[in-house]
């Protein structure tokens, strides 16, 4: 697969870090492939941890011109800079945070497994709709987003697909063709060399 034709790279934090040491392995990861978008999605609903690590994270991003979303915290998008925001309930409320947020911004949108949750999303503007978790996984409900879903959505629908959630080396080979982002996060930071990770799963994209 040509590089023109490769999905791209969508990062996903850690949902938990240490200030002191994360963003000299953000940068590494950074440097070493392209990312296309950086996702913030920690686990504490601490303002001031979230709002540290925003700042922190979105320095590390904005110097390499790679934009920076938070998950679900809309509120906290113009306050702190950030290029927006990723919904983790589907469709609701798109439109209402378009209009405050304004066009520039990104919205993502996970609908987990669901089609129909999808189109809604795209039809109520999202800029792009993520489907998860690809991989088998002990977190959520056992679902998981089936490569049809990602072929009937490449067909179909123009807006941007993510493919995202315990994916492998031969899941990453076998959506390349049907998805246009995957989204790393556990994937690429559970390892020693994260950015070595990273590189592995892209050659998988054959």
């Amino acid at each position: 697969m040509a590089d023109a034709d490769r999905p791209q790279i969508y990062l996903i934090s850690p949902p938990t870090m240490n200030l002191d040491l994360f963003p000299d392995r953000l940068a590494a990861v950074l440097d070493a492939a392209e990312v296309a978008c950086l996702r913030l999605a920690l686990a504490t609903r601490d303002e001031d941890d979230i709002a540290r690590a925003a700042d922190t994270l979105r320095l590390v991003a904005h110097a390499r011109d790679v934009p920076l979303v938070i998950e679900r915290h809309v509120q906290m998008v113009a306050r702190l800079g950030l290029d927006g925001v990723h919904l983790t309930d589907g469709a609701r409320n798109i439109r209402k945070h378009r209009k405050d947020l304004g066009a520039d911004a990104i919205i993502g949108a996970f609908c987990g497994t669901t089609r129909h949750e999808g189109m809604n999303a795209a039809e109520a503007g999202a800029d792009y709709v993520s489907f998860g978790p690809v991989g088998a996984t002990a977190l959520g409900d056992g679902s998981r987003a089936e490569p049809e879903l990602f072929q009937w959505w490449s067909e179909m629908i123009e807006v941007p697909v993510v493919a995202e959630g315990a994916l492998t080396p031969d899941l990453v080979a076998a959506l390349a063709p049907a998805t246009d982002f995957f989204a790393f996060g556990d994937e690429v930071w559970r390892h020693d060399d994260p950015a070595a990770a990273l590189k592995a799963l892209i050659a998988a994209m054959g």
